[in-house]
């Protein structure tokens, strides 16, 4: 009889515990999926400047993950200028995955012949690890309040990009 009593109270206080955390109030995980806080990060540019996520705070922010040896990449990248060029009010920040010396050159050069304004991040596979990128391009929509909005996998389109910020806080 007393085993039964505890049960239950164990199961009480347990269904208390689930409801508590579906409906109590709470900040969003950090994560990388949709409803997730973004990661903070600082990285180099190609300048060699930094720049942090945060350092956008309040704005809305297209994170891209890509590389200069990726096909699918390089065919977003004139979407990417073009949007960024038209829609001043949205950040772009284009993550290169760069491990060496000659990589960057490499980069600078893809920018530079391509006329490519938005910023270019330097990353050697710690921020790619912690968004968990697996697949190039990769990219994060990310509201106002520094929360993934979206995540797209593959190329992007002026489209694409334009309805996913429509979508933002």
């Amino acid at each position: 009889m007393v085993k039964k009593i505890i049960a239950i109270a164990f199961l009480v206080a347990l269904s208390g515990y689930a409801i508590f955390q579906v409906f109590g109030e709470k900040d969003p995980a950090t994560g990388t999926q949709p409803g997730d806080k973004a990661m903070d990060f600082e990285l180099s540019t190609l300048e060699g400047k930094t720049a942090q996520l945060s350092d956008y705070e309040g704005r809305k922010v297209i994170v891209n993950f890509w590389a200069t040896w990726c096909g699918p990449c390089r065919a977003e990248m004139p979407e990417m200028q073009k949007f960024h060029t038209e829609n001043e009010d949205v950040v772009m920040l284009a993550v290169n995955l760069t491990t060496s010396e000659p990589s960057i050159d490499s980069v600078k050069k893809y920018v530079e012949e391509g006329g490519y304004t938005f910023p270019i991040l330097l990353d050697e596979e710690d921020i790619f690890r912690h968004y968990q990128v697996l697949t190039m391009p990769s990219t994060f929509f990310i509201d106002s309040e520094g929360v993934i909005s979206y995540m797209h996998l593959g190329p992007m389109t002026y489209e694409l990009m334009e309805e996913q910020v429509a979508k933002m806080n």
